[in-house]
């Protein structure tokens, strides 16, 4: 089940009145309730992979109270080990066995030997496996430092694992956030339910608007790269950049907006990136809880900065390739993460990479500096041009579209694969980045104006345009459920 189907339409709002109205003051019935619409939402996809979500649920449970009972230091340490390999092979089996026995092949390949078989499995992905093991993963990891008490109430932490808003996409919680208000009685709260509708019609803007109306010409332009010139490449990759955005924080901003009507809070996991100053805040800025969960589970328990430069630049490699790889099980991905990590370092050296804690502007009135806005545009520029290679389908076509950039830089008047108007496109992103601007300082209130007129026109334009883009030909999956 996705967020923008007809079945989720009927599904949250029987699970909303079931949860306030027939189980209201009735946490454990209420948790209850979450717990196997959490199963059903994931069920419809394939039922069979609710499997690996109740094993791991079971591992980390078990795993938890063990860490924490026991105050010998080599026994929490094999605690720590069983879930850690049961999370990072289950993830490595399903998600990275085929991509590590090809590249084994083509290895030995390219030096002149060859099998006869190859040993590759038709392993199908489970949706949103690289999200929920980081979770219950993160659960473990926090008992370990001592970080968290463990729960000793199955229901809640199977509740927690399984929340169906953000089990598929994320954001990805640590239990100190979510747990603490799973097992704590939640209350109505009128002006919780308001606010999280708001996310949910502003993320579905971002969705059937932005995102779905692009696919379909990154789609044509990343499939057909070889019959357009430079400046088609160009729009391309840009739209995707808009693509992405609007599809992966639409998400986040319908899950969070979900979570608020059940009366729970979820992280931020997107604050407007794509005002980033430079690639170190963009990361403060983008997918905020991986970010985080690196961070604070391999980057400091590797030494983070602490140690001499060296070492922080191996850090620094280390996150960005891992980060590479944990989007997919494709050299393009580990590419992406590397170029990253190259534009990251100048950054650090320069002891820029913790200077904006602020929005862009923040200490304007209106209109930012000219450095703001180049720094604003170089950081965007740096980011798209690394995202041909988290677009391309392989190695071979990235460096072959970023050739042609250079080669076959000419210009040509690009047509809609669907013979649609090409300026309702370009007018829409130029809207679509003004009006973030205007709401940049808050992510969580895109219709926060003291006017009552101007909110009332502001939905009515996000509704038209919401039925005026909706296209049922295209494909309404979202981009992170292959990650």
């Amino acid at each position: 089940m996705v967020f923008n189907s007809l079945e989720f339409f009927i599904f949250l709002p029987t699970v909303f009145f079931l949860y306030w109205v027939v189980l209201k003051n009735h946490v454990k019935a209420q948790n209850i309730l979450v717990l196997v619409a959490s199963y059903i939402f994931y069920g419809m996809w394939d039922w069979r992979f609710l499997s690996l979500i109740l094993l791991s649920t079971i591992v980390d449970y078990v795993v938890g109270i063990n860490i924490y009972k026991h105050n010998v230091a080599a026994k929490r340490k094999l605690w720590i080990w069983v879930s850690v390999v049961f999370n990072i092979g289950l993830l490595g089996f399903f998600k990275y066995y085929n991509f590590f026995v090809d590249s084994w092949v083509h290895l030995f390949s390219s030096l002149g030997y060859t099998f006869k078989s190859t040993w590759t499995l038709r392993v199908i992905l489970p949706v949103g496996i690289s999200f929920y093991t980081f979770q219950t993963l993160s659960y473990s990891l926090d008992i370990y430092y001592k970080k968290l008490k463990p729960t000793t109430d199955f229901l809640s932490f199977a509740t927690f694992v399984s929340f169906f808003p953000q089990l598929v996409a994320g954001p990805i919680e640590r239990a100190s956030n979510l747990m603490s208000q799973i097992i704590s009685k939640r209350t109505f709260n009128y002006n919780q339910i308001v606010s999280g509708l708001k996310l949910i019609l502003w993320g579905l803007f971002k969705k059937i608007v932005i995102a779905d109306a692009l696919g379909p010409i990154v789609d044509d332009i990343f499939f057909n790269y070889n019959a357009y010139p430079a400046s088609t490449l160009i729009l391309g990759v840009t739209l995707f950049s808009f693509q992405i955005y609007g599809d992966f924080s639409g998400y986040s901003d319908i899950a969070i907006g979900t979570s608020k009507l059940f009366g729970i809070e979820l992280m931020s996991n997107f604050k407007y990136p794509n005002f980033a100053r430079n690639v170190a805040e963009y990361w403060q800025r983008w997918h905020i809880s991986l970010s985080n969960w690196f961070r604070h589970y391999l980057y400091i328990p590797l030494g983070g900065s602490r140690g001499n430069r060296i070492t922080s630049l191996r850090n620094i490699c280390i996150i960005f390739l891992v980060s590479g790889l944990w989007h997919g099980a494709n050299w393009t991905f580990v590419f992406w993460g590397a170029f990253h990590a190259i534009a990251f370092i100048p950054v650090f050296l320069l002891g820029k990479n913790a200077v904006y804690k602020d929005t862009v502007i923040a200490q304007h009135t209106l209109f930012p500096t000219v450095k703001e806005i180049a720094q604003v545009l170089i950081t965007f520029a740096l980011v798209t041009f690394s995202r041909i290679f988290f677009r391309s389908e392989s190695l071979s076509d990235a460096f072959a579209f970023i050739s042609r950039l250079g080669s076959q830089f000419t210009y040509q008047t690009y047509i809609h694969p669907l013979g649609y108007r090409m300026i309702d496109y370009y007018i829409l992103i130029i809207l679509f980045v003004v009006y973030e601007y205007i709401i940049r300082k808050d992510e969580r209130a895109p219709f926060k104006f003291k006017s009552k007129f101007v909110r009332f026109a502001m939905y009515t334009i996000v509704i038209l345009a919401m039925l005026l883009f909706y296209d049922s030909q295209v494909d309404r999956s979202f981009i992170y459920f292959q990650f």
